[in-house]
C-alpha cells in the first residue's frame, strides 16, 4: 500500500534551517509530482511546495518564497524540503502529499511532522 512517512521536524530558532524528509513507498514514486502541505493551530491545510516528477519544475507559496527549496530523490523515493531563514509563522505539522491513481485517483498523505520555530 501506498506510505509516506515524513521525518525531520523538531524545534528551531528564529533564522534556523530544518531539512524535512518524506520516504515514499507503495507506489512509482518517480511518475508522480510531489508536494509540501502544511497546518497551523486553528488555520487551513495550505500548499507549501511542489516538484514535478522529475524535479524539473518547483513552485512555492507567496510566504516561503526565497527561503524554503523542495527536491527529489527519485532513486531513494524521497523527497526534501530544506526550511533556511525560519519565522515562527512557519509554525505547523508539515505533510507529505501526492495525488496517486491506485484504482482511481486520490490524495494520499504522510502522518505530519511537527516544525516549531520560537526563541
Amino acid at each position: 500500500q501506498v506510505q509516506l512517512v515524513e521525518s525531520g521536524g523538531g524545534l528551531v530558532q528564529p533564522g534556523g534551517s530544518l531539512r524535512l524528509s518524506c520516504a515514499a513507498s507503495g507506489f512509482t514514486f518517480s511518475t508522480y509530482a510531489m508536494n509540501w502541505y502544511r497546518q497551523a493551530p486553528g488555520k487551513k491545510r495550505e500548499l507549501v511546495a511542489t516538484i514535478t516528477r522529475i524535479g524539473s519544475s518547483t513552485n512555492f507559496a507567496d510566504s516561503v518564497k526565497g527561503r524554503f527549496t523542495i527536491s527529489r530523490d527519485n532513486a531513494k523515493s524521497t523527497v526534501y524540503l530544506q526550511m533556511n531563514s525560519l519565522k515562527p509563522e512557519d509554525t505547523a505539522v508539515y505533510y507529505c502529499n501526492a495525488f496517486i491513481f491506485k484504482e482511481t485517483w486520490s490524495d494520499y498523505w504522510g502522518q505530519g511532522t511537527q516544525v516549531t520555530v520560537s526563541s
